[in-house]
């Protein structure tokens, strides 16, 4: 397969895997984003019980940067430029991606402090 072919496959599966990932889908945080924030914190409250909260929100937040940086970069794996500068996207959508995020944050919050979202064992501990 030509070199130029397995950069535009590799870099449209960055993209896609960055699409479902990123803060760009409206779906995506219920399926993909808050399931592994959940799994992940899960994990890390198992050893550290205090942690479930901040690593939960920190583990969302780690998806969505994650998003962006894989269609970033899957860009310009397709589009065959170095670097990619800072362009469209970074200066006109970023602010309201991160606006967006702020906003499934604070939800994330309630929802924690509420107890509706909390340890696997917690469910069951009453």
């Amino acid at each position: 397969m030509p070199a130029k072919k397995r950069k535009i496959i590799s870099g449209s599966l960055l993209v896609t895997a960055g699409f479902l990932l990123s803060p760009l889908s409206w779906w995506n945080d219920a399926a993909i984003n808050l399931p592994l924030a959940y799994l992940a914190a899960s994990l890390i409250s198992m050893f550290y019980k205090s942690g479930f909260n901040a690593a939960f929100i920190g583990f969302y937040w780690a998806t969505n940067i994650l998003g962006l940086i894989l269609m970033h970069k899957g860009a310009c794996r397709i589009l065959n430029v170095g670097g990619c500068a800072p362009g469209e996207y970074l200066q006109k959508r970023l602010l309201k991606d991160l606006l967006v995020t702020l906003c499934y944050t604070a939800v994330i919050v309630i929802l924690l402090k509420l107890k509706i979202i909390q340890p696997v064992g917690q469910y069951f501990s009453r």
